[in-house]
């Protein structure tokens, strides 16, 4: 078995094992994921099947990118990016092994094909291996890369066809894994685009040496078949209490299997879940509520109030369910979150003006620490609210990337928040406190 690759900043050094207690604890840690050729894959016919609203000018999307990276970078955070993580992880047999036969099966690509394409996969250096299962692969590129391969696929799809699917999703890294206090959830994906996702995180936890052995799991990715939860929905909230968005996405089963397996942990002991309405524009519950400071909330008007279940342990390996009318959603969160009062934050501006700005993610925050928050720039009207209520906004640029349907929370995958009070960040990371 070959040696990990170094990554751009050297030598993995001793760090502090992931945890996520609350979504405004400082931001020490976090993945991302760089926009690169996969974005070239969107056409106005391939881009619905790939679960996109609009194509990306890719070179902008990657300079707003940048600057998105920048801002994390300049305020503190250590940044992993996703295609080095996983180009780092396939120097190791195993985790090549995982990926490999998880991809290139016979009932995706035909007994013919399915061989030959993983053999050639095998055969690529790590970097290239891990390029090509992002940015997929077409019918022409496959012929070219396997010389006389005879396969029906082949011929009906022709040489344009998708073969191998690209993953322009992985930009909002958000979705296909979230950390919940001690441990991770590799999520089971609700649409078919996405679920190759989880199978590289999947390999990254397991056997890149930053993450193997240091925490538990949650959920096991494609493994948990309609048990659907996705990380855009999951809003860790603090001292045991967990936020999750019941939404076109993310199911009841789903949500009772996290929260099963959090209180046998003893990690969490109350989960509230928030029945969404099934909407396009609201497809996580992030893109309409987001924690911006401790017991504040940013909240989308136009949410309206929503019927709640609160999930508490049974005290035999199952849990308790509570009914709650919309009526109560904010006195329950209340409850939940443990506070006497909580903040919501709903910027004043007429119906149409505030659907617009939450399709731009006007909404969607991420916190650095209590009551700092970077958004799209592409938010006006949000960004002044929030500062006029004492948050203090970083605005980086998403004309482009925001047509994707995502912003700064969406784009990020928190693995370690460490309160200042605790120990010391981690290396190469300048201590706010």
């Amino acid at each position: 078995m070959s040696a990990p690759a170094e990554s751009p900043a050297g030598p993995a050094r001793a760090l502090p094992a992931p945890y996520v207690g609350s979504e405004v604890d400082p931001l020490r840690e976090v993945i991302v994921h760089r926009p690169g050729p996969e974005l070239a894959r969107l056409t106005p016919r391939t881009m619905r099947d790939l679960l996109w609203d609009d194509l990306l000018w890719d070179e902008r999307a990657q300079d707003e990118h940048d600057a998105f990276v920048s801002a994390l970078t300049e305020n503190g955070v250590r940044v992993h990016h996703l295609a080095d993580l996983l180009a780092e992880t396939l120097t190791q047999s195993f985790a090549r092994s995982h990926v490999l036969h998880a991809t290139f099966t016979p009932e995706r690509f035909g007994p013919s094909l399915a061989p030959a394409l993983y053999e050639h996969a095998q055969s690529l250096p790590a970097r290239e291996l891990a390029d090509l299962l992002i940015a997929g692969l077409t019918g022409r590129e496959a012929a070219d890369r396997l010389g006389g391969i005879d396969s029906l696929p082949l011929h009906v799809g022709g040489p344009e066809a998708l073969l191998l699917g690209p993953l322009p999703n992985h930009l909002f890294t958000r979705d296909a894994s979230c950390w919940v206090y001690d441990g991770v959830a590799v999520n089971s994906m609700r649409y078919a685009a996405r679920v190759r996702e989880s199978v590289h995180y999947e390999a990254i936890y397991r056997w890149h040496p930053r993450f193997a052995g240091a925490h538990r799991r949650w959920a096991a990715g494609p493994a948990e078949g309609a048990a659907n939860v996705e990380g855009g929905d999951v809003l860790v909230v603090g001292d045991g209490a967990v936020l999750i968005g019941l939404s076109e996405r993310t199911t009841p089963q789903g949500v009772e299997h996290l929260a099963a397996r959090l209180f046998a942990a003893g990690s969490a002991d109350r989960v509230l879940a928030l029945q969404m309405p099934s909407a396009r524009e609201l497809m996580h519950l992030d893109t309409a509520l987001t924690m911006v400071d401790s017991s504040t909330f940013l909240i989308y008007g136009g949410l309206g109030d929503l019927p709640s279940y609160v999930l508490t342990p049974d005290g035999a390996g199952g849990v308790l369910v509570t009914d709650h009318p919309a009526e109560r959603m904010r006195s329950v969160m209340g409850d939940v979150v443990g506070a006497e009062s909580l903040r919501f934050l709903t910027p004043e501006m007429d119906a149409r003006a505030a659907a617009r700005e939450q399709w731009d993610d006007g909404c969607n925050a991420l916190a650095l620490s209590p009551g700092v928050v970077v958004t799209y720039d592409r938010a006006p009207t949000s960004n002044a609210y929030l500062r006029a209520a004492g948050i203090e906004v970083i605005e980086v640029p998403g004309a482009e990337l925001g047509r994707g349907r995502g912003g700064p929370r969406c784009m990020s995958c928190p693995i370690l928040r460490m309160p200042d009070t605790v120990g010391t960040a981690p290396a190469d990371v300048p201590d706010r406190s």
